[in-house]
């Protein structure tokens, strides 16, 4: 199997030579074996109940499927994580080879910090005006995007984070690479994803190009969304994992 070299950037807070406390950001390598390494689509659905929402995964999905080939390929396992679509994979090869993975006992949970999120996502984040209060968001996604190609010879379905530790520890899997959306929400909360991940002691990084927040301009901190996304993904590289470029992958 082939290696891949991941070009890592995380933050740490250091001092200056003056005593005051500051974010440095810092860049290390690393070389991952393929057969060893995870690749999670985190709840790319095939739509949403915020418009801009469900516009911008439509635009990165090219690139994810693009990635998701690539790295298969590779040697790569690839899971697939739609939440909350079981249904329409029942009886898939892909969802029957996360259920047949034999149960294991994760570890004690690392005890890790969980500071705020630097923007204010309580309205749902939408920055095309739905709110969620006022619809039906929980049947609204069906599968995952159809532009994601699922190979079923090799390829997993879950949405459980016990099923997807349980893959990884029969596969020897040891790095978890994670895109999709929504990085201040189900990509750092759901059981599959970051904070869980980490707790358990997995090498978890977030692919930063590749992902999207729910964050409304109209809330603190008050800026785009795009700078909104920006700084999700420098808390994920202060407080929780590294990120890397999808062009490490292909």
């Amino acid at each position: 199997m082939a290696d891949l070299e991941l070009h890592l950037r995380h933050q740490n807070l250091t001092q200056d030579d003056n005593g005051h406390s500051q974010w440095q950001v810092l860049e290390t390598s690393r070389t991952v074996s393929t057969d060893q390494t995870a690749l999670l689509l985190c709840d790319v659905w095939n739509t949403h109940w915020s418009r801009g929402a469900a516009e911008r995964v439509d635009a990165m999905v090219p690139r994810m499927n693009e990635v998701v080939t690539f790295v298969r390929e590779k040697g790569v396992h690839i899971i697939h994580a739609p939440s909350s679509t079981m249904d329409f994979y029942a009886d898939t090869p892909a969802r029957q080879r996360m259920i047949d993975v034999p149960p294991v006992d994760p570890p004690k949970e690392i005890d890790h910090d969980d500071p705020p999120m630097p923007v204010d996502a309580t309205d749902g984040g939408s920055d095309t005006g739905e709110n969620p209060k006022e619809m039906e968001t929980t049947s609204v996604w069906t599968r995952q995007h159809a532009g994601i190609d699922i190979d079923p010879d090799r390829d997993g379905i879950s949405d459980q984070g016990s099923e997807v530790y349980n893959f990884m520890q029969q596969q020897g899997i040891d790095t978890l690479l994670l895109l999709g959306v929504h990085t201040n929400m189900c990509v750092l909360n759901r059981t599959f994803a970051i904070k869980q991940m980490t707790r358990w002691g997995v090498d978890v990084v977030l692919i930063r190009d590749l992902t999207d927040a729910m964050y409304n301009p109209a809330k603190p901190p008050y800026v785009s969304h795009a700078e909104g996304t920006r700084l999700i993904i420098e808390y994920i590289e202060k407080f929780w994992c590294p990120t890397i470029l999808s062009d490490d992958l292909t």
